[in-house]
């Protein structure tokens, strides 16, 4: 197999300098280093991704996409492809700071609303003492904590939730909460697996920021995105996958079908009266116009009549063309 090239080089060095890149970013670097448009040349983006991933194999690294689930977009990242005892010690945060993060992430998937996200009050309550396995302990176990662990105050707590946020392992959401961060959702997609954490029936993806079934006797889930692609078209159902229960629209979902802004049959536009009303408008700018101006500048009537005549006929031809247009429209309808 051919070695990677420099354009792989650089892809991956974009990455890693950079952390996790939006869809967007990545196709714009990958569109400068190969010349080509990942859009119209799918196959090749692909092809080149595969490659570097072969090679990435031999250090358990992946070059993997994933969906930021708090604004629907899609990332771009490197990730560690194995969980052992190796890789954690490639970190720079401390014992105590990574037994923090364990906290803030159990709070966060586990929040009984599927919001996925806590407020700063209950991300700096969070215990630490009980991501901390103790092996042989006894009844009084809180006396063989770490110091590092037992120690570990406030301030310290506020300081990693901001590191964390700036290595964009948590993030905050639009409404002011914390929530998971691009890295977690590249790096835990093995860790969402092993830990039960219930999945979209739409993507199969970990459901951390998703919506409930409005039936409380049904455990489905879907994430707001794939809700709008499932029912994002004019015929689809809307029944719940799991109990057939009606699903309720989301904030922000179209209501409507996706030609409510074209007209029916009945409602086509009339070329008079737009003829009309653009008429009607222009004698009221050139009026407004005289009566603004001096006597020195005043328009005279007779160019007034002709101005007012000339844009009263455009307006017609345009009207007339698009009564034509909206005309041609209905009757391939009924042919239909």
């Amino acid at each position: 197999m051919a070695p990677l090239s420099w354009r792989h080089h650089t892809l991956l060095q974009a990455l890693l300098t950079r952390g996790p890149l939006s869809e967007r970013d990545f196709h714009a670097v990958f569109a400068a280093v190969s010349g080509k448009n990942p859009a119209t040349h799918q196959q090749l983006f692909n092809d080149t991704l595969l490659k570097i991933n072969k090679e990435l194999a031999f250090l358990q690294f992946e070059l993997r996409a994933c969906i930021n689930q708090y604004d629907g977009m899609v990332y771009y990242g490197v990730a560690n492809s194995i969980a052992d005892e190796e890789s954690k010690l490639g970190t720079k945060y401390s014992v105590p700071q990574i037994a923090f993060y364990k906290g803030l992430l159990e709070a966060i998937v586990q929040e009984a609303g599927n919001d996925g996200s806590i407020t700063s009050i209950d991300a700096l309550n969070v215990r630490l003492d009980n991501q901390v396995i103790i092996v042989g302990g006894s009844q009084d176990s809180q006396s063989l904590l770490p110091t590092s662990i037992k120690n570990f105050s406030l301030s310290q707590k506020e300081k990693t939730l901001d590191e964390l946020i700036r290595d964009r392992w948590l993030s905050y959401t639009s409404t002011g909460k914390i929530g998971l961060g691009t890295r977690s959702f590249l790096d835990l997609r093995s860790w969402f697996c092993g830990n039960d954490i219930p999945s979209c029936v739409v993507c199969n993806e970990a459901c951390i920021k998703a919506s409930s079934c409005p039936n409380e006797e049904c455990n489905v889930r879907i994430h707001e995105y794939c809700l709008r692609k499932k029912f994002s078209q004019r015929k689809a159902s809307r029944a719940c996958p799991g109990c057939s229960t009606e699903w309720p629209r989301q904030d922000g979902e179209a209501n409507c079908d996706d030609d409510v802004n074209e007209p029916g049959e009945d409602e086509a536009p009339s070329a008079n009266h737009s003829s009309r009303k653009r008429r009607k408008q222009v004698k009221a700018e050139l009026v407004e116009e005289n009566n603004n101006a001096g006597p020195s500048t005043a328009v005279p009537r007779s160019r007034t009549l002709r101005r007012a005549k000339a844009e009263a006929v455009e307006a017609a031809q345009e009207a007339s063309s698009a009564g034509a247009s909206q005309a041609t429209r209905t009757s391939k309808r009924r042919k239909k």
